[in-house]
């Protein structure tokens, strides 16, 4: 791929957060499942044997949002959350299209 047509593809790749995620394979992201957008990481995500985990990538993304995790372990990648206290779908999708924001701005 060209840089020009990689300029190309990022130009006319879906704005919809859940449009990318449908349109998009899974991919491991540092050992984890989740996807890519335009060859960074972009999220993840996890269930382990005490907690499911939900991974930006991004602090700054955490950090914007930081007021409606509160109820919910966070360090500077991660948030923490047990299967029957789930991150709601509206929340997610804040996040995803924060990240998406973030990557296609850089």
């Amino acid at each position: 791929m060209t840089a020009k047509s990689s300029s190309k593809n990022k130009k006319q790749g879906p704005k919809d957060a859940d449009a990318y995620l449908a349109s998009q394979p899974e991919a491991f992201v540092y050992g984890i499942p989740g996807f890519k957008l335009d060859g960074k990481a972009f999220v993840c995500y996890a269930g382990f044997k005490n907690h499911c985990g939900f991974y930006p990538m991004s602090p700054a993304v955490i950090r914007a949002y930081s007021s409606e995790l509160k109820d919910y372990e966070v360090s500077e990648g991660t948030i923490r959350f047990q299967p029957e206290k789930m991150l709601s779908m509206p929340l997610i999708k804040k996040l995803v299209k924060a990240r998406m924001a973030e990557i296609r701005t850089t």
